[in-house]
């Protein structure tokens, strides 16, 4: 029986499907399922970075330099 180039091209697909469909569970990244977003498994040993809400005026500098000047005219005169 002589294997012909289209049978094994047929055999190196199928074998590169399954050795993917294998290796995919194990890359660990976030999942959609049914509606739900599933963290990865590593999440417990992620690094995650808290970045604190900043001010609400975000313009705090300028608003402080007015009130300081405010303050200033007020008590010259």
């Amino acid at each position: 029986m002589t294997v012909t180039k289209r049978s094994r091209a047929w055999k190196f697909a199928f074998l590169g499907l399954l050795l993917a469909g294998g290796l995919t569970p194990s890359v660990g990244c976030q999942v959609s399922v049914c509606g739900q977003t599933l963290p990865s498994p590593y999440y417990l040993r992620d690094n995650v970075q808290f970045h604190p809400a900043g001010p609400e005026n975000k313009i705090a500098n300028e608003t402080a330099a007015v009130k300081r000047q405010r303050a200033e005219a007020t008590t010259i005169r």
